[in-house]
């Protein structure tokens, strides 16, 4: 092996010295709500189109299991994940840390759905009675009955719990309504040609609201500012360009998911679903943005309701600060 004279060998130290360390890439893991549908295809995009990478980070998306995202994000199992609306609230006032950073959708998604042909469902009062195919929340309950009570009615009906086999029980009359994500299970029932009806829960003394969030926690928020901010500023980016690339977005989700069995064409067809209705990016041209205003109405309707309970389980004897329940701090202005 040569060696390297001595003034040589002196001035290649000083090189490695002054040159610049590679800096690793921080990595970020991200939990689903579900298995991969339309919602999460922002974070899909993101990732197939270099987002992360020009953000510095390394995404990895994890695989759906039975614990819920949040929980999961609250035990520092997952750094970020998708947290519904109202298990953001109940989660965070019996003392979960989390604490939402993006908003997935601008209005809310889902939907009271019954048999288009069931002449005598004019409005909710007329769901006194009748038979509910449910999934086991509390919410379902406090939703309803505001609904039904609003329009005049009692708020009395019946409950079985079926889950997803709430939406075949419906189509064959076993029940007579139920509730849907009109961008997933609506839409899959216009193509397979199940005529429905449906009320909107803002129009029956329910607030509007997000639906979903992207969230973690205020410890990693403190602990990880910046790989946050980069985080989420480039999922918004993924968001953004599947609204303005519907084809190319729909194959990149399909694609990035071969386990799950994707129909690409049904895929497209709720990702536009979500474009027209203004879910994904408002009107207003407002993508991942969270409304204050619209947090603190589902706050306090919860808060009302009696379903927002302590540590003890004990319900909350004053409203919480709701400003503390998310953060906008992390979004970027889209170019």
């Amino acid at each position: 092996m040569p060696i390297l004279p001595r003034t040589a060998a002196l001035g290649l130290i000083a090189l490695l010295a002054s040159s610049p360390v590679m800096a690793q890439p921080a990595t970020v893991t991200m939990a689903l709500d579900w298995t991969p549908n339309t919602n999460h295809i922002g974070l899909f995009v993101a990732e197939a189109k270099g987002f992360y990478d020009e953000a510095g980070i390394e995404v990895q998306i994890l695989p759906y299991s039975d614990t819920s995202a949040a929980t999961l994000v609250a035990n520092h199992v997952a750094d970020f994940g998708v947290i519904g609306s109202i298990g953001l609230f109940i989660q965070r006032a019996a003392g979960a840390d989390l604490v939402a950073t993006y908003a997935l959708v601008q209005t809310e998604t889902g939907r009271l759905v019954f048999n288009g042909d069931r002449e005598d469902i004019q409005s909710p009062k007329d769901l006194d009675g009748k038979t509910y195919a449910g999934f086991g929340g509390g919410w379902e309950d406090v939703l309803l009955g505001t609904m039904i009570r609003y329009d005049g009615g009692r708020g009395e009906y019946e409950t079985v719990t079926l889950g997803t086999s709430a939406y075949e029980a419906l189509y064959n009359g076993a029940v007579d309504f139920t509730l849907e994500v009109y961008t997933w299970e609506g839409v899959k029932a216009e193509r397979d040609g199940r005529e429905q009806r449906a009320f909107r829960y803002a129009d029956f003394g329910v607030p509007d609201q997000h639906t979903n969030f992207i969230g973690t926690t205020e410890a990693y928020l403190a602990a990880q500012p910046d790989t946050a901010r980069a985080f989420i500023s480039a999922t918004q980016k993924g968001y953004a360009y599947a609204v303005e690339h519907p084809d190319e977005a729909a194959g990149i989700l399909v694609a990035a998911n071969p386990d799950a069995a994707l129909d690409r064409d049904f895929v497209r067809a709720s990702l536009q679903a979500l474009i027209d209705g203004h879910y994904l990016r408002s009107a207003a041209g407002d993508v991942g943005t969270i409304d204050p205003a619209k947090m603190d109405a589902v706050g306090n309707f919860v808060f009302a309701s009696g379903i927002l309970r302590d540590a003890d389980g004990k319900p909350l004897k004053d409203a919480p600060d709701f400003s503390t329940y998310y953060s906008t701090d992390y979004l970027s202005p889209l170019q």
